[in-house]
């Protein structure tokens, strides 16, 4: 092991000791590659590594799709449509035992289409279903883990704002990024559904049919709440997905076509207001800035990483392990998932995906290296949708407890780790049948 290997290996160390203790992660990347690659490969080399990542992170066309998305999903939020959602489908299906338990996962499910911003829905939901479930005595911890879990189906669910990353980080379009992750989320969104809909059938206690003095009879006041709250969210939904799985634009454009689309639904439910668009702005801008500035540091380290030799190390290091080919990806995986518990997925997707990819495009997996790709990035989709419900970061429970008081962090956890054994199930399911991912691109490019 040369001096350049061990010093490699001592910075992704430093790395994730900084992390842990709470430092930034974007600044704590540049400053550790700065400091790492200085040592060992000169200043001028250093800073000469980290303008050309600057400057190609910057000409990367797909990632102007990022802030258009997050615009988006930030003004379907301010006209409301969630709420529009929540009530539409709360009141077609009270009579369900379990049925705010399902409407708070349709309706996570269908957001998720319009929105990857996970803290939003989350939020949203909490505020919309926690007081009707509490008020129609349903159980905290299943409450919990299904609006937490169904928030998080926006990192999976196309137009995903982490599939928009991915993509050039494993050298997959984003369009059949988008249409591998379509079968295992949607597949995801079912298994969340079906578990919460047994439980509510064989303990009625635990989600009771909404009282029948709080629903709604009328046909046609139905066909109005379904009218108002479901057809213009899908139209807009149908309008900017669509266009990208059938390739008539590509995720840039149609992330302005959705953004622009969004910004007129607020305006036709009398929601678009100076304050309205100044909030989502300034929130567009938060988030934006934190992921691309994020990809910057990242794609920074990575390439000090890797000039040091460390990236090779480790390749050959997991290469060696005596494993099948098939064990060698469930290890990748594995990591994956240990990884997520602390790590939130831009820093799995910038930082440690970059080093696992060498290994994974050498093992023979039956498929075409291409469909090798979109399958690898399917799985880690599903995977790290882990990274929101595992403690100790678990990003959702803070947001579900700051908007839900009553809800204590230990019911929270409680109510998402069943939730987790389901995403588990769900990883093994799309490891053993890749079709589950592959159906939808190969279908795209017939």
């Amino acid at each position: 092991m040369t001096f350049e290997e061990i010093l490699g290996l001592l910075m992704l160390a430093a790395m994730v000791s900084i992390i842990f203790v709470g430092f930034p992660i974007a600044f704590t990347l540049l400053f550790i590659a700065i400091v790492f690659g200085s040592i060992a490969l000169g200043t001028e080399l250093t800073f000469s590594l980290a303008y050309l990542q600057v400057w190609g992170t910057m000409k990367d066309d797909i990632l102007p799709a990022v802030p258009l998305f997050v615009f988006m999903g930030f003004m379907v939020e301010q006209a409301g449509l969630m709420e529009r959602l929540f009530l539409a489908m709360r009141n077609l299906l009270a009579a369900v035992r379990g049925s705010l338990y399902l409407a708070v996962l349709l309706t996570a499910t269908i957001f998720a289409m319009a929105t990857g911003i996970v803290g939003a829905a989350v939020t949203v939901l909490g505020i919309m279903a926690a007081p009707v479930m509490l008020r129609s005595g349903y159980d905290d911890k299943l409450s919990a883990g299904a609006i937490a879990a169904g928030g998080t189906l926006g990192i999976l669910i196309p137009p995903s704002i982490m599939l928009v990353v991915m993509g050039p980080t494993i050298g997959v379009p984003v369009n059949l990024l988008y249409a591998a992750a379509m079968g295992p989320g949607l597949l995801l969104a079912s298994l969340y559904i079906g578990y919460c809909l047994l439980r509510s059938f064989f303990n009625p206690r635990l989600g009771p049919p909404v009282p029948k003095a709080e629903r709604i009879t009328s046909v046609t006041e139905l066909l109005r709440e379904l009218l108002v709250g479901v057809v213009p969210l899908a139209a807009l939904i149908g309008f900017t997905l669509g266009t990208i799985l059938v390739g008539l634009a590509t995720p840039t454009e149609a992330a302005s076509c959705g953004a622009f689309g969004a910004t007129l639904l607020a305006a036709a439910y009398g929601k678009l207001s100076w304050k309205s668009l100044k909030n989502t702005a300034l929130s567009t801008l938060l988030t934006s800035s934190m992921v691309l500035f994020l990809a910057v540091a990242s794609n920074v380290f990575g390439a000090v990483f890797t000039k040091l030799g460390a990236t090779d190390l480790i390749s050959s290091a997991l290469m060696a392990v005596p494993l099948p080919d098939m064990a060698k990806l469930l290890l990748v995986m594995m990591l994956i998932f240990v990884l997520g518990w602390p790590f939130e997925w831009p820093a799995i997707i910038l930082v440690f995906l970059p080093i696992f990819l060498p290994v994974v495009e050498q093992l023979n997996l039956g498929l075409s290296p291409q469909e090798a790709m979109i399958w690898f990035g399917a799985l880690v989709a599903v995977n790290l949708q882990t990274a929101f419900l595992s403690p100790p970061v678990a990003m959702s429970a803070y947001y579900l407890k700051n908007v839900v008081p009553q809800w204590s962090l230990g019911a929270i956890y409680r109510g998402m780790a069943q939730f987790m054994v389901i995403q588990v199930i769900c990883l093994a399911a799309v490891l053993l049948w890749p079709s589950l991912a592959l159906w939808l691109p190969r279908l795209m490019q017939q």
